[in-house]
């Protein structure tokens, strides 16, 4: 027992510095200012799509922090759903102008079995890169069978049944309807707040809280989820340009980088064959 809690401790003490460690600077990718481990966690605890929408907004739950258009002000994030059989595709996606959204990230959500059901959040290629999976997890903990003091285990992450969740059980109830946001630009909830982004330290600090029961993986589970949605995804050119943009300047810093390296190990070897002339000299 006492190495099951030992190696438990440890297990989630690498986790948490690997999470700190990954997020103290910023990506470069303008998706940084968007939390998709905090988005699952409030879908987690809401009763509705609807509900899940208002908090992705409220400035409270520090899960949203875009301005995508860069107007100074954080985007509204609408929520819309697609549905094919057992698979529903909820889209979050963001309002640029008049004449523009941009989608976000989507959540891809499967039934598997009478009680059963999986999901991944899928960040837009546009704000995090190809293929960014982010799925919740949990820990179990097996033993190599034997028993007592000398028992040792193994901590492994396991795929979560999201069937609990209410927000799921919710749109697999019979006569669900599915969900479209009623908001458009500059037409918002009431409860709605104009606010300004927060600066990344803060933004970065608040939103840590949500990365412990989510990881970010490279297999694809609702895979029926891509051709239900792709007909349907929204883009911007005004995120389009700012993206290549901020990917050019990226490979630039990289470079610059690179060739900072490059020069420094040039010195260094230089200094070292100095250095051995040197000593080969003073030995003749």
């Amino acid at each position: 027992m006492k190495r099951l809690v030992i190696s438990c401790l440890v297990l989630i003490l690498f986790s948490i510095n690997n999470q700190l460690k990954s997020q103290e600077e910023p990506s470069g990718q303008l998706g940084d200012n968007f939390s998709l481990e905090g988005a699952l966690d409030l879908l987690k605890n809401a009763s509705s799509l609807e509900e899940f929408e208002k908090q992705l907004n409220s400035a409270d739950s520090d899960v949203n922090n875009l301005n995508l258009n860069d107007d100074g002000e954080v985007d509204y994030i609408r929520v819309e759903e697609y549905t094919e059989k057992d698979v529903h595709v909820i889209v979050l996606q963001a309002l640029i102008s008049e004449e523009e959204s941009q989608d976000v990230a989507v959540i891809e959500l499967e039934r598997t079995g009478e009680e059963s059901a999986t999901l991944q959040i899928v960040g837009d290629e546009s704000l995090y890169g190809k293929d960014y999976f982010i799925e919740p997890f949990d820990e179990v903990a097996t033993s190599n069978g034997n028993g007592g003091p000398s028992a040792e285990y193994i901590v492994s992450r396991v795929i979560v049944n999201v069937w609990m969740w209410p927000s799921v059980r919710n749109v697999y109830r019979p006569n669900y309807v599915v969900y479209r946001s009623p908001y458009r630009w500059r037409q918002y909830p009431r409860a709605w707040q104009l606010r300004r982004p927060l600066t990344w330290t803060v933004y970065n600090g608040r939103r840590l809280r949500y990365n412990h029961s989510y990881r970010a993986v490279k297999t694809h589970r609702v895979v029926r989820a891509r051709r239900i949605y792709t007909p349907n995804r929204r883009t911007s050119a005004v995120v389009a340009k700012r993206s290549t943009n901020r990917s050019a300047s990226k490979a630039s810093r990289n470079k610059a980088a690179n060739n900072k390296k490059s020069n420094k190990a040039k010195a260094n070897r230089k200094n070292t064959k100095r250095k051995a002339k040197k000593k080969a000299k003073n030995n003749r």
